[in-house]
């Protein structure tokens, strides 16, 4: 990755430059964002989902704007990051960039200047995103998983982004926003229609935030995945359509592995005297194979053989999501978050 150099924040990204801080409950880990941000720009909202640990009271003592969203609605980082930037937009027009960032997340420093000078460089370029590093990889194997996950991408032109992103204001106006709606990978669907107009996502080398998943128990992992596979029906069920077709092949490999293989290895094993069992290999042959890929991405065996587990296993969890969604589609029920932070 690149260095990262100390630098004062210049007089024009300090006016040019507006940050949305959401968050619900981050406790310690809310206190070391806004330590990261407040004095680098002029305007900082900080967002809150029903938090009950003080953190309004601590964003407002750090001089940072309050915005308390309604709790007869359902939350979600999308309703969140939306409510922020409208309040940009209402008082601070002339902020011409939105850089969004979650809770327990710390921005590093130089990140806003650089991501800044990228969009300034180039009318063309609608979003930059950097790259993401766990605080405490170390901690749990889950942490490892998410710090894989956050380094899984390529520098230059790219698909989508993640919750820690620099936008244009004007191209956020042109679409609308966030889909309030879409309760998990909200960030790829707003991406998708940011590229539907034009724009071009750029991921540059550079850290840009450090996150702290703090995730200890399986419990945890299980629910996250949970939630990606709502994820995929959800957006889908939004974006699914030719040309984009968005997560319709994951949402059929989930189901195919997740639920279709296993069950029915399981309920021919009778009638063919064991051999539907043999399906059940492709779950440690992927997990093999995807642990040797991570290792060729120069990632250490510790995290190479969580990645690789997780990924063989995922599916199931996943796929339960997607059932999560159809059920309530078929009932009519409002998207609600899948919590999965201790």
């Amino acid at each position: 990755m690149m260095n990262q150099a100390t630098r004062s924040p210049t007089p024009t990204l300090r006016t040019q430059v507006g940050i949305v801080l959401i968050g619900r409950n981050e406790g310690d880990r809310l206190l070391r964002c806004l330590d990261s941000i407040v004095g680098q720009v002029e305007t900082i909202v900080y967002v809150d989902s029903g938090s009950s640990d003080g953190s309004c009271a601590a964003a407002a003592a750090r001089g940072v704007q309050v915005v308390e969203l309604d709790r007869r609605r359902p939350f979600s980082a999308a309703r969140a990051r939306n409510a922020g930037f409208r309040w940009i937009s209402q008082h601070h027009p002339e902020v011409a960039y939105i850089q969004f960032i979650d809770g327990d997340c710390e921005v590093v420093t130089g990140w806003l200047e650089a991501a800044a000078a990228e969009l300034n460089q180039d009318a063309g370029i609608t979003a930059v995103c950097g790259w993401r590093r766990e605080r405490y990889p170390e901690r749990s194997v889950f942490n490892r998983i998410c710090d894989v996950e956050w380094h899984w991408g390529n520098v230059g032109e790219v698909g989508q982004f993640g919750g820690d992103v620099m936008i244009r204001a004007n191209m956020l106006q042109a679409v609308n926003g966030y889909n309030d709606n879409v309760i998990a990978a909200e960030d790829d669907e707003l991406g998708l229609r940011l590229r539907q107009l034009g724009g071009q996502l750029m991921r540059i080398d550079y850290d840009s935030t450090i996150h702290d998943a703090n995730i200890t128990k399986i419990s945890q992992w299980w629910n996250r995945a949970k939630r990606c596979g709502y994820a995929y029906a959800l957006v889908s069920s939004i974006h699914g359509a030719p040309p984009e077709r968005k997560f319709v092949k994951e949402v059929r490999r989930t189901m195919l592995w997740g639920a279709i293989v296993p069950l029915s290895s399981i309920l021919l094993a009778i009638p063919s005297q064991g051999l539907s069992l043999l399906l059940l290999l492709r779950y440690p042959l992927v997990m093999g194979r995807t642990i040797l890929y991570t290792r060729e991405r120069d990632f250490g065996w510790a995290d190479s053989i969580a990645w690789g587990i997780s990924c063989g296993l995922s599916s199931f969890p996943e796929v339960l999501g997607i059932i999560k969604f159809h059920r309530n589609q078929q009932r009519q029920q409002q998207h609600q978050i899948i919590e999965y932070k201790g």
